[in-house]
């Protein structure tokens, strides 16, 4: 990338964020209870007003918020020469496109006559949104220019919220912790943008691309603090015993895939040792899966089957399915995201399904209708004491089996959307007003930043040098 080029990315930011601005200023207002025109907001009794404390929800939002800057960050340092624009490109796109996401559900909510509460629960949303760029992002590091990797996102970011509004809202799907809206779709994205990059110039290895022993360290830090923190993620949009269940659930679903990708690991590697790659990326393999049912009954015996199976999944998916799709496919996955976020979060959407058609109301009561809004009656004479006793409110009276067969379908239409979106963003990245990297900036920070010159000299010197010849140079996120 140019100086020239540069310079024009440096202004074009300016007018991004000169154009949020106006989104939000057309767009947003605070929600009632951040709102100071509200007495009920008061400390003060005499303005019917009460104290007040921050929601539990603030406490999920900073979890989520740490799994997206430190976890997502740290966990693509393993390029040894590319960790500042991993961390540093994941803080930048992250600053952007929560204004984004929080601008796009603010349309699907406006109305005319007034502006759109913005809440914590709109953060919380937005952070979660911005997860599925940095997935595909994953897919396609080292291998573009920052502003290529931003207008990804905001459009991404557009057909992330289309999509989840058909699936939701028109289909009436369950996905608490977004294995199909955020993890499929964002893997399935990058991979469809990273085929038309390797569509005009076939994939090749790099010498920069690899790790060192001190990035795959590195790299770590983010890997623990994702399996720390993903039972939040996946809990987060639920409320009382539907989150209780999808903490445990997850915690015992990641605890499980943590496991096997370690044994599994040992069982495919050379000599019977851990691989790095396996080991930063597969075991978060069952936070992934369990999304979907994380809020259901699978009991604790289904959450531990689910994130064996992911973990066992995404190792082999390392070990065999990324190199032949690199070969076959011509479809460069830098991070290995198809392993870390696609299998899983399509094993993720049907085992939500498989869950959704086990549902009774004898298991779940009258709390059914409350997880499965679209299996709740929809004549008088049924829905009469549940919505005066329990406050639901009528659905579409589907059966197991119909609500099973939805959770599929919204799962292919997912996957659709998030390829056929992917390779049309793809074509539009290849043009040069978004910026054009050589092949001899690829995964190399000299691109985008001001480097100390000892390092740069001492990096080159030590740049063949990455350790573990078995290791695989693509992995992570």
């Amino acid at each position: 990338m140019t100086t020239s080029n540069s310079l024009w990315n440096a202004i074009v930011l300016l007018f991004i964020e000169g154009f949020l601005l106006c989104g939000f200023l057309a767009t947003f207002d605070y929600a009632p209870e951040a709102d100071a025109g509200n007495r009920q907001n008061s400390y003060s009794p005499h303005l019917n007003g009460k104290p007040s404390s921050l929601p539990v929800t603030y406490t999920l939002y900073q979890d989520v918020h740490v799994m997206i800057w430190i976890g997502f960050g740290f966990l693509m340092t393993f390029l040894r020469r590319y960790g500042q624009s991993a961390i540093g490109l994941t803080f930048l796109l992250g600053a952007i496109l929560i204004q984004v996401a929080m601008i796009c559900e603010g349309v699907t909510n406006f109305q005319i006559d007034s502006a759109s509460p913005l809440s914590l629960k709109s953060l919380l949303n937005a952070d979660v949104a911005v997860a599925t760029p940095l997935i595909s992002m994953g897919a396609l590091l080292g291998k573009t220019t920052y502003m290529q990797l931003v207008f990804m996102g905001i459009l991404e970011l557009i057909m992330f919220t289309v999509n989840k509004y058909v699936g939701e809202h028109l289909l009436m799907v369950v996905d608490a912790g977004d294995s199909m809206f955020v993890h499929a779709f964002g893997a399935y994205f990058g991979l469809a943008v990273s085929f038309v990059f390797g569509m005009k110039d076939k994939p090749k290895e790099h010498n920069l691309e690899g790790a060192s022993y001190n990035s795959d360290i590195f790299a770590m830090i983010g890997t623990v603090f994702l399996w720390l923190f993903w039972p939040s993620f996946n809990s987060a949009a639920l409320q009382g015993d539907d989150q209780q269940r999808a903490i445990i659930n997850t915690l015992l679903s990641i605890s499980s895939s943590c496991v096997i990708a370690f044994a599994t690991s040992a069982l495919v590697s050379k000599d019977s040792k851990f691989n790095m790659v396996h080991v930063q990326n597969s075991t978060l393999a069952g936070g992934v899966a369990i999304g979907t049912a994380a809020g259901m009954m699978c009991k604790p015996v289904g959450a531990l089957a689910v994130g064996a199976l992911a973990g066992l999944l995404s190792v082999l998916g390392y070990k065999y399915l990324t190199p032949l799709i690199q070969k076959r496919l011509r479809i460069h996955d830098t991070c290995g995201v198809h392993n870390l976020h696609g299998m899983p979060g399509v094993l993720g959407g049907i085992f939500g399904a498989l869950m959704a058609g086990l549902a009774t109301e004898a298991s779940y009561d009258y709390s059914l209708y409350e997880i499965f809004p679209a299996r709740a009656p929809n004549s008088e004479a049924k829905l009469a004491e549940m919505r005066d006793n329990y406050g639901i409110s009528a659905g579409f009276n589907r059966t197991a089996g119909e609500q099973a067969g939805y959770q599929l379908l919204v799962l292919v239409i997912t996957v659709g959307i998030a390829i056929v979106s992917g390779l049309v963003t793809g074509l539009m990245m290849r043009m040069s007003i978004c910026g054009l990297i050589s092949e001899e900036q690829k995964f190399d920070d000299e691109a985008n930043w001001e480097l100390e010159e000892e390092a740069t000299q001492e990096s080159k010197i030590k740049e063949g040098n990455s350790y573990g010849g078995d290791q695989l140079p693509m992995a992570h996120i």
